[in-house]
């Protein structure tokens, strides 16, 4: 995230023209993308369109430094593992799993096959797996489909649960035009169940958080930020979900949530990727 103030210079010019002119590397598909998202906020109003604006208006932008500044994102590559039927990537926050700049277009760059198997948030942190060819992919699908590959996240939360551990169901809408998802105890029409599982790790009366583990049984948009906000666990520095006083106090931008661990519990015919079973990968993050 980025806040600026727009100078006389740029008094009635076009926000493409004062951002630009700022930062010279940001190219025109991530601009106009962060448009689409409304990641864009002119006075603390989201827009989606190149607007015009004026001196001492205020602009906040979420765009990653990466993309902001033109880094080279192969160089930031953090593979974890690696063999002939699949890849998995410790991804930083900023950088979406597909699309324009994403990790699965820089990939294409330097694999004949490649594709993702599953995706996680653009800010969230943590690991991806890919598969390097068609037969791996179908499996490593059929696998998610099925729940035979485990997938836990860690997250600091506002707030100390009441209990050391607890399975959570809930029901979620999913607004696309928003981008934003709503929960609800009980069953509604368009809404889709969704069931998330946490145990605490740590918690610190003191500041009054805690890092909890979190099992996903479903894998529905921003699932883990919007259904621990609803029960009063908002992860701090999550824009959208979150608390912003919160946010402030802990000086935390993006969302502290990292996918840290994979499990592969196999119980079905795995084929080629049959030696993968009981395999754990995890990464170490700390908040």
């Amino acid at each position: 995230m980025k806040d600026l103030t727009v100078t006389n210079k740029y008094n009635n010019k076009l926000l493409s023209k004062f951002l630009f002119d700022a930062f010279p590397n940001l190219k025109q598909n991530t601009f106009y993308k962060a448009l689409r998202k409304k990641d864009i906020l002119i006075n603390g109003k989201r827009i989606n369109s190149n607007v015009t604006i004026f001196v001492n208006d205020t602009i906040r932008i979420y765009i990653s430094d990466e993309l902001l500044n033109g880094f080279d994102l192969n160089s930031k590559l953090n593979i974890v593992y690696e063999d002939d039927n699949i890849l998995i990537i410790n991804k930083s926050s900023g950088i979406e799993v597909t699309g324009n700049n994403s990790l699965t277009s820089i990939l294409e760059k330097q694999y004949s096959f490649i594709a993702p198997c599953h995706r996680i948030d653009r800010n969230t942190l943590g690991l991806v797996i890919f598969a390097k060819n068609d037969i791996a992919l179908k499996i490593m699908l059929d696998k998610f489909k099925n729940k035979e590959i485990e997938k836990h996240y860690i997250a600091y939360v506002y707030g100390i649960p009441n209990s050391p551990s607890c399975r959570l169901t809930a029901y979620l809408f999913k607004d696309v035009k928003k981008s934003l998802v709503y929960i609800s105890d009980t069953p509604k029409s368009g809404y889709v169940k969704i069931v998330t599982s946490y145990s605490v790790i740590s918690s610190n009366k003191a500041d009054n958080t805690s890092i909890l583990d979190i099992k996903l049984e479903t894998g529905r948009t921003h699932q883990i930020r919007a259904h621990l906000a609803h029960i009063g666990l908002p992860i701090i520095g999550d824009g959208k979900y979150g608390i912003n006083k919160i946010n402030k106090q802990f000086n935390k931008k993006t969302q502290s949530l990292c996918a840290y661990k994979l499990k592969f519990s196999f119980c079905t015919e795995s084929g080629i990727l049959s030696y993968l079973n009981g395999m754990e990968i995890k990464i170490d993050y700390k908040f």
